[in-house]
């Protein structure tokens, strides 16, 4: 699946009732799921960190839409030529 497929499935899944919410709430839930993913992360559980990876992405992913952006734009804009400074992959910023 690609990143704008991924947006779009979770726009229709979720973004008339997140948009209801608020940008500022949405955000504090996106917060709580990286705090759900930190605590993945520490206890190395590949299946807990499955499903945190997939739902930080998800709200980051609502909370692009909610502001009008396309994620996959986005990235492609920032990254395609490698690093954002240096323009090198890998990296070669000292």
């Amino acid at each position: 699946m690609q990143v704008s497929q991924f947006q779009e499935l979770i726009e229709r899944i979720y973004l008339a009732r997140d948009s209801k919410r608020g940008l500022a709430g949405t955000h504090m839930w996106f917060c709580e799921e990286v705090g759900e993913l930190t605590r993945a992360l520490r206890r190395n559980d590949r299946a807990e960190l499955e499903g945190e990876f997939a739902d930080v992405f998800a709200w980051l992913v609502t909370l692009a839409s909610m502001s009008g952006v396309s994620l996959e734009q986005a990235i492609e804009k920032k990254y395609a030529r490698g690093c954002p400074r240096c323009h090198a992959t890998p990296c070669a910023c000292a």
